[in-house]
């Protein structure tokens, strides 16, 4: 090919509009990237995309969803937490994700009960659900629970100095009453007495440690309630009367011991006073099944129980080995004493009851089960007797885990508790056992042979091309 001047002007010209189609392609590229994505999961088993339960679940979420992420600055607790959040973004757009440094508002994170760096706030509407746990089974289930329609009812006997679920005294329970609200729980109290019924639509009756004894009348209609089918919380306190309520104890089987619970092991913690109990170990049992925050109990009860016929009973709180019932003055020098009757540790503080409806028409005020997968089954009617009350009272809510644990209690109650399972994603073959030889011929090969291969070719190469 002749090489004019006119050729060159040609190649030249060829070049530059090559050089200005390929830098347009990039940024045709580059504006695509930012209106679509595109993503691919290679791993086994698909670890890094959600699974098939998950998605079908945010199909169903007709809100947008905010998640508050109440972390440091972190680089890679955040980065954990966006690449989570960003795998539920991927099937539904309108998931927002915020970060709050809890050092930069404290006063927000304690009104919160904010407790872990990293504790999400997963709201859907005006329901909101907090989450401990970094994984894709707990956050999905955060979600299912924010998402529940249907109004639940927890519903306060009142009229004996029993405790408010509103109200703002130290022995009252309003702290824990906002937080229930603010998960979507409704609270109302009820006069016995007064209204002469309980509510068709009560969730959950709750005795919240009466101070005075409740008329015959008001006991016959919660044993009524209790009969035919409801949910009921029963918080009880240390004394040696039971306040009218021994027909419903001896009807649920339980059996308040006397003394109040003392407990070694607080003094090793700085607690001076011997009627606190604390729970660090959980039973397993479907309330506090992954619990694991110290919960403190103050001036509390030991139960003692016998599931009646029909009932299905455990114990859900035990306290440390260290502790007793003591039935003497709770000052001076106080030791355990088995003469007087006294039992040591461990003790139970807290009992639930199950049982199954099958076969009966849930009445008078008993919750019935909604939602997929209970056709057939009946429903469930749940009882829990704790030997304290303060525990849930704005003195000492903030104590460790009493919140969650109270959230827990009224979740189970209210038959919050059904999750979504979803199964691990684990990768095959994470680990390659060699035997000596192999791990002896490896090493060679990349010790020696190739490096001296690598050596050996390029003096060969050398050689030829000094010798042409």
């Amino acid at each position: 090919m002749e090489v004019t001047r006119r050729s060159r002007l040609r190649i030249r010209l060829q070049n530059a509009l090559f050089v200005v189609l390929f830098l347009a392609t990039v940024a045709l590229l580059a504006w695509l990237s930012t209106r679509y994505v595109v993503t691919a999961d290679w791993t086994a088993g698909g670890r890094n995309t959600l699974s098939a339960e998950s998605a079908e679940l945010l199909a169903t979420l007709d809100q947008p969803v905010e998640i508050t992420a109440y972390a440091t600055e972190d680089p890679v607790l955040r980065g954990r937490i966006q690449e989570l959040v960003k795998r539920y973004q991927r099937h539904k757009a309108d998931i927002a994700l915020h970060f709050v440094n809890p050092e930069a508002e404290p006063a927000r994170v304690r009104d919160l009960g904010i407790t872990v760096d990293g504790e999400l706030v997963v709201a859907v509407g005006d329901r909101e659900e907090q989450l401990q746990q970094l994984s894709e089974q707990a956050l999905t289930n955060a979600l299912q629970r924010a998402a529940r329609g249907g109004e639940r009812w927890m519903i306060f006997v009142s009229g004996h100095g029993e405790r408010d679920p509103l109200g703002q005294a130290n022995h009252d329970l309003g702290k824990f009453g906002g937080e229930m609200e603010r998960r979507g729980f409704k609270l109302r109290t009820l006069n016995l007495a007064k209204e002469g019924t309980v509510p068709d639509n009560t969730t959950a009756l709750v005795i919240a440690g009466p101070r005075t004894t409740l008329l015959p009348g008001e006991v016959t209609l919660i044993e009524r309630y209790v009969r035919d089918g409801g949910n009921l919380l029963w918080l009880g306190d240390p004394g040696d009367t039971l306040l009218g309520l021994q027909p419903l104890a001896d009807r649920l089987g339980i059996n308040f011991l006397p003394g109040t619970v003392v407990d070694a092991t607080t003094q090793l913690f700085g607690i001076d006073n011997p009627s606190f109990a604390l729970v660090t170990d959980y039973l397993p049992n479907p309330i506090t099944g992954e619990f694991e925050l110290t919960t403190l109990f103050p001036q509390a009860a030991a139960l003692d129980f016998e599931a009646p016929e029909g009932w299905e009973g455990e114990p859900i709180l035990e306290t440390l080995p260290r502790s007793w019932t003591e039935t003497g003055e709770l000052s001076g020098n106080i030791r355990f004493d088995e003469d007087q009757g006294e039992r040591s540790g461990p003790l139970t503080l807290g009992i639930s009851l199950t049982r199954s409806l099958d076969g009966d028409e849930p009445k008078d005020g008993a919750p019935e089960e909604e939602g997929e997968g209970d056709e057939g089954k009946g429903a469930e009617q749940r009882v829990v007797v704790i030997g304290d009350g303060d525990f849930l009272s704005n003195a000492y809510l903030g104590n460790g885990g009493n919140l969650d644990l109270g959230l827990a209690l009224f979740q189970w109650l209210g038959h919050d508790d059904r999750f979504i399972a979803i199964r691990a994603k684990s990768a095959p073959d994470l680990t390659l056992t060699l035997s000596d030889n192999a791990v002896m011929g490896i090493s060679v090969l990349f010790l020696f042979a190739l490096p001296l291969g690598l050596l050996g070719s390029g003096l060969f190469i050398w050689w030829r091309r000094r010798n042409r």
